[in-house]
């Protein structure tokens, strides 16, 4: 390994305790390459020790752990410079003291493909990268032998937030609770609404889905669900951070709920995600995921992950007509018909988005509310 690649090692190695990837590949390396110059590597040792640090914590660490000074000029302007690229973030905390945090490298895929980016081959170079570390994220977790149970207490990544009208009808869709499993009020997680959760914050901002956009880059093929370019939202501290570094746009809460339109009439998944993966916390994003692009759907998961939903979809056997259109919606393929022509659920994998409820022409199904339900996902051979 040549000594250069020995720093963005070390680098890789302290971008790593902020969460994301087990390892450091060679792409991860080549990743790196792309996003953080030469001449900010010595800067990012300061982060060797602690991950987020104040302006003074900063200049004190720097002393102690990188080869070279900075003044506060430069220190501000290699922030920047990072912060742009999804390296690193430069936030309030809540007493309005500006913290430097370095971001997990997954981020540096996902904040530089929310702009609407160039197909330039710089830019398919790091979506083929992005593709790559999924893969190699599931390679290594399939390789775990107690896997399991690992996914047993495994965070969930995101939460379903169901779809709650019916598209041909206008009317709501029927939401029947499920009073034999007497489930406790603290087992019904908060903002059930997409509407509410955009009534819930100030600031919201949109940019474009970073998985359709980088597998258009690598595979030339374009979303088959024909989603709107903007569908993938920040909110509240998270959409200043990314309007502020020109990863998305700031939009009205009025703007945002036609935006989420167009995404149910895309047929896409609501799904949220919280901080630090916890849903006791508040959000931090809304995800609007298809089934073809998103590598958490099963039909073309990239490495296993965990969704929890309070939903689970029940179709109305007299009612339903046997059209067939919930089959084509459903994100994890779960719909199927029967011998008698009726729509049937035939798998586990049901994450209650309500999607194949917002297409029935004939508003023939319901949606069973229950206790927290974690919905395991796993690559299969075909699509690891």
């Amino acid at each position: 390994m040549s000594k250069i690649d020995e720093k963005y090692n070390k680098v890789a190695q302290i971008l790593n305790k902020a969460g994301g990837s087990p390892q450091v590949s060679d792409n991860t390396i080549k990743t790196l390459k792309m996003s953080i110059s030469e001449d900010n590597l010595d800067f990012l040792m300061a982060f060797k020790k602690k991950i987020s640090l104040t302006m003074e914590e900063l200049k004190e660490s720097i002393a102690k752990f990188c080869e070279k000074s900075y003044t506060e000029e430069e220190i501000l302007k290699k922030v920047k410079e990072l912060a742009g690229l999804g390296v690193m973030f430069d936030q309030p905390n809540r007493s309005g003291v500006v913290v430097f945090q370095i971001a997990p490298i997954f981020r540096q895929y996902e904040y530089q493909f929310m702009k609407k980016l160039e197909k330039t081959p710089r830019n398919i170079e790091l979506a083929r990268l992005f593709l790559q570390s999924e893969v190699e994220l599931g390679d290594f977790m399939m390789s775990l032998k107690d896997l399991p149970t690992i996914m047993k207490r495994f965070p969930a990544q995101d939460r379903t937030i169901p779809i709650r009208e019916n598209k041909e009808t206008g009317e709501e869709i029927k939401i029947i609770v499920n009073e034999e499993l007497e489930t406790p009020e603290e087992k019904i997680l908060n903002m059930q609404d997409v509407k509410d959760l955009i009534e819930k914050y100030d600031d919201i901002a949109v940019g474009h889905c970073y998985c359709r956009q980088a597998r258009e880059f690598v595979t030339g093929e374009e979303c088959k669900q024909h989603s709107p370019g903007e569908s993938c939202m920040t909110l509240g501290k998270s959409a200043r951070h990314t309007a502020k570094h020109g990863f998305a746009r700031l939009v009205t809460k009025e703007e945002a709920l036609d935006i989420l339109k167009e995404i149910e009439d895309a047929g896409l998944v609501h799904k949220a995600y919280h901080l630090r993966s916890d849903a006791n916390k508040d959000e931090v994003a809304i995800c609007n995921c298809c089934s073809c692009c998103c590598p958490t759907s099963s039909q073309h998961a990239k490495y296993p992950s965990v969704n929890i939903s309070n939903y689970i979809a029940e179709i109305d056997q007299e009612a339903c007509i046997g059209c067939g259109t919930c089959v084509d919606k459903c994100f994890n393929a779960v719909l199927e018909l029967n011998d008698a022509d009726k729509a049937e659920r035939v798998g586990e994998d049901c994450i209650g988005c309500g999607v194949c409820a917002y297409f029935c022409p004939e508003n023939a199904i319901n949606l069973i509310e229950g206790p927290i339900r974690r919905i395991e996902i796993y690559p299969s051979k075909e699509h690891a």
